[in-house]
C-alpha cells in the first residue's frame, strides 16, 4: 500500500471511541499534529486483535503533537505512531 501522507503534512486524528480494540490513544483523538515520517506498512492492530483472518495492511506514521495543544501546557512534542485509517488530512483553512 502506498503511503498517502508525507512528512510535514498536518493531519487530524479521527475523533470518537470506536468499539473494540483501537491503538489511537484517547488524548490524541480529534487533535491536529504533523507527520514526522512513515514507518512502513503493518497489519492493522484493530483487526489482528479482533481475529480477522487477513487483516488490512496500512502505512503507519509517526505523528508529532505539541504538549500545549494536548494538555494546555508544556513546550515539548509528543509523538505517536498511528495507522493511516486513524488520520485525515487537514486543509489549509484548518478543517
Amino acid at each position: 500500500m502506498r503511503a498517502e501522507f508525507r512528512a510535514g503534512e498536518r493531519v487530524r486524528v479521527r475523533p470518537g471511541d470506536p468499539a473494540g480494540h483501537n491503538r489511537a490513544p484517547r488524548y490524541v483523538r480529534g487533535q491536529v499534529g504533523r507527520i514526522v515520517e512513515c514507518q512502513g506498512s503493518w497489519e492493522l492492530a484493530d483487526e489482528v486483535a479482533a481475529g480477522v483472518a487477513e487483516p488490512r495492511v496500512e502505512p503507519v506514521y509517526t505523528v508529532a503533537f505539541t504538549a500545549g495543544d494536548l494538555w494546555g501546557e508544556g513546550g515539548h512534542q509528543v509523538t505517536v505512531d498511528l495507522w493511516e485509517s486513524y488520520i485525515e488530512r487537514v486543509r489549509e483553512d484548518g478543517t
